[in-house]
């Protein structure tokens, strides 16, 4: 996590405002705090935050007045509330007044970070800004100026400022949500919230809630109303990524909320009006999945009305040189190397591959180029040997794997063995949550991050493979 990631948290309870902080700063924010809701919203308006929490019930202010008064002065900054059970139509309140998100009291500690993990890159996502072309003094870029990718500027500048839907296809690794944000930047909604969600990264059994939200008793474990994504971004943008990993009953909800301009609450008969900008992407071939039945016609001519095809590393190598310089600098002071360089041996040996894995492989080879390089140019030796083990590491994976199920159903053809699927699912989880939290050094909140998973998740997982407890509930007094 960024230190220079800033919470301000509003709480006026001391014990529960000093084991918040403790915990925020365990995870490597920094905490500030107030304890009066108007000195919070002072606080809050004059300072620079990346997300807000909040209790609901303080003096000065109240939590709904100060997320409605901050919301309407600054409309991308999430705001988390914290209430008791007893106050949930109140917090729905406040969600509808702006806040991103609210906990119940007593609420567990992971469920916190979890969602503060979100909003802070929502918050990111929102603020931080990007540039296209050359890298410049943002953080984040989109590089390249080959013909390949002046079109898919133009293409950027084309759709930006206006309501169609996008749709943004392209290989793993290639940049789509980059487009993503670079379209709701350029936009006329870059005032109002921009949420992403990442289809692929949620269980389907509670992808639907996670959208359109529910209402209380509608599965078991809805113990509150829970408003969704699609609510949050009213009047904004959504990102709707690995959208071509949407079950079909997903996809035909997904469609009436485009096409009828409101949704439903899962369990809910309310109809909610939404006013939401979507853009979606997928490195799945839809072609074939229309013709498969796996993903409906419909849903895809809707959110087709702009289609913009990210082009594979491979088709514009000549924006190689600058991509390696960009990851060089970007990463350099975090691997502890001032002045990052390269010989023009390595560029020539690193422009000459062919990056399957796209720009995401190219940015490992070259963090581990430096690793190897250290405060000296990275040489042609450095290159090569960097590439060469991001190479052998992925087939030797794909050959592990692959030995492994041959295994298991060569025992099974032999009557040995049943139920293979499970068995095969089980091993691999296993290992692989074993590993994260083993290379995270039991910092759970980054092994989640990691796998692309809820830290609520991580800790169920970590708990069911025995590899570490859960921790306490925070509790109101």
């Amino acid at each position: 996590m960024n230190s220079q990631t800033e919470i301000l948290l509003i709480e006026d309870d001391a014990s529960i405002a000093a084991a918040l902080k403790k915990e925020l700063q365990a995870e490597g924010y920094q905490v500030a705090t107030a304890t009066r809701g108007d000195e919070g919203l002072a606080r809050a308006r004059e300072n620079p935050c990346d997300v807000v929490i909040t209790d609901l019930k303080m003096p000065g202010l109240s939590g709904l007045e100060l997320v409605e008064q901050l919301h309407a002065a600054k409309p991308k900054l999430p705001i988390i509330m914290m209430t008791a059970f007893g106050t949930t139509e109140t917090a729905i309140e406040a969600t509808k007044l702006g806040a991103y998100d609210y906990l119940l009291k007593p609420f567990d500690m992971g469920e916190l970070l979890d969602l503060v993990a979100k909003a802070v890159a929502s918050s990111r996502l929102m603020s931080e800004p990007l540039e296209m072309g050359r890298a410049g003094p943002a953080q984040s870029a989109i590089i390249g100026n080959s013909r390949a990718m002046q079109s898919i500027y133009k293409e950027i500048g084309r759709v930006a400022a206006t309501a169609v839907t996008v749709l943004i296809r392209g290989e793993t690794g290639t940049g789509k949500e980059l487009v993503a944000r670079a379209i709701y930047q350029h936009s006329k909604r870059v005032a109002q919230p921009f949420i992403a969600v990442n289809c692929a990264a949620i269980p389907e059994t509670l992808l639907e809630s996670e959208l359109f939200g529910h209402e209380r008793g509608a599965y078991t474990g809805a113990h509150a109303r829970r408003v969704g994504r699609f609510e949050q971004a009213h009047n904004g943008t959504i990102f709707l990524d690995e959208i071509g990993d949407l079950s079909l009953s997903t996809q035909v909800k997904l469609l009436r909320v485009l096409q009828e301009k409101y949704l439903q609450r899962v369990g809910g008969n309310e109809k909610i009006p939404v006013d939401v900008r979507v853009l979606a992407a997928t490195h799945r071939d839809l072609d074939s999945a229309m013709k498969e039945r796996q993903f409906r016609e419909d849903l895809f001519y809707r959110l087709s009305g702009v289609t913009i095809m990210l082009p594979p590393l491979g088709q514009r190598t000549e924006d190689i040189p600058e991509l390696v310089k960009y990851f060089m600098h970007r990463s350099g002071p975090e691997l502890g190397v001032e002045s990052p360089s390269i010989q023009s041996e390595a560029i020539a040996f690193l422009q000459n591959q062919a990056w399957p894995g796209n720009v995401r492989e190219l940015e490992n080879a070259v963090r581990h180029s430096l690793l190897l390089a250290r405060d000296y140019p990275i040489s042609l030796d450095h290159a090569q040997q960097a590439y060469t083990r991001a190479r052998k590491t992925i087939d030797t994976a794909d050959q592990t794997i692959s030995g492994y199920f041959t295994e298991l159903l060569t025992s099974a053809q032999r009557g040995e063995t049943t139920g293979l699927h499970a068995r095969m699912v089980s091993a691999m989880e296993r290992e692989l949550y074993t590993r994260a939290i083993q290379t995270a050094e039991g910092n759970q909140a980054k092994a989640a991050r990691w796998l692309g998973v809820t830290r609520t998740t991580m800790r169920e997982k970590l708990v069911h493979f025995g590899l570490r407890p859960a921790s306490d509930k925070l509790e109101q007094p």
